[in-house]
């Protein structure tokens, strides 16, 4: 039996047209020195297929295709028919039947999948940036490799804002503020329009570490829930946000949504929304 020689094409990176042709092949029981798969990626233009083909019909290789572009799928299924070249296309058929469901027409876009793709893989590695980093850790590194930096003292939903806004693809590290710890020098070498301050309400602050100590077991009485602490927190706070020069956010009595609506606009306001991925 001839070798069976089969091309891959697709004018994104043919991943489909691969596996198809390889699931398909693995019900006959083929052993690899029997067939060949070859895949041609980003094939996007009628010079690029038309080489393809006359390869195909030189080497008598089935044409196994995801052209999405219309005008090359038809190209390609003209020219097999028209040179007895086995072809399978796995598009056009589907799109159509798709089409007249959904009554919509294709974008006709390649590649659309991938882009969804690495979407979903940028976000995870923004929510493992943010995990990495949280609460001031390895500053030298988040700091300085993050989008945006958020800072504030206890209990001003550093954390949760930060996970929210790496679900919409952005790298963020937070750091604590606490008058008895220096800032991290890496704060004042970045670009200011990267940091955010977050502070709450004296009232609210109380009201919320209270809740917590009480949580963990602990005392309400311990200094971290005292009024006079929280005061003196908040001021240091402040001097180092006013140092800074960079936007604060109050978050009392905000929902996390609402609060990272803000942090988007600030960002969009101060001309750093290329930060934000276009597809988050």
């Amino acid at each position: 039996m001839e070798n069976l020689l089969i091309y891959a094409v697709s004018d994104s990176i043919g991943e489909t047209a691969q596996q198809v042709s390889r699931a398909a092949i693995s019900q006959f029981g083929l052993s690899e020195d029997e067939y060949d798969i070859r895949r041609h990626p980003f094939v996007n233009t009628e010079e690029a297929l038309i080489e393809l083909l006359e390869s195909a019909k030189r080497y008598n290789a089935m044409f196994v295709y995801t052209l999405v572009n219309p005008k090359l799928a038809k190209m390609a299924s003209d020219y097999c028919e028209e040179n007895g070249i086995l072809k399978i296309d796995l598009l056009t058929d589907i799109l159509s039947i798709l089409s007249e469901k959904t009554g919509r027409k294709p974008k006709g876009e390649a590649g659309i999948i991938r882009k969804m793709d690495e979407s979903y893989f940028r976000r995870i590695a923004a929510i493992e940036f943010a995990v990495k980093y949280d609460d001031g850790k390895e500053p030298n590194k988040g700091i300085l490799e993050a989008e945006l930096v958020l800072i504030g003292i206890s209990r001003t939903s550093k954390t949760p804002l930060s996970m929210y806004l790496a679900n919409r693809n952005i790298k963020v590290a937070n750091v604590p503020l606490v008058p008895e710890i220096p800032v991290p020098k890496e704060v004042y070498e970045i670009d200011p329009k990267k940091i955010i301050g977050l502070t709450n309400s004296p009232e609210v602050l109380n009201n919320v570490r209270t809740t917590r100590l009480k949580a963990l077991g602990l005392s309400s009485n311990a200094s971290y829930a005292k009024l006079d602490r929280i005061l003196e927190e908040l001021e240091y706070a402040d001097k180092v946000m006013k140092k800074l020069g960079c936007p604060v956010i109050n978050v009392a009595n905000k929902a996390i949504e609402e609060t990272a609506g803000d942090i988007l606009d600030i960002m969009k306001e101060k001309g750093i929304h290329k930060w934000i991925h276009k597809d988050s």
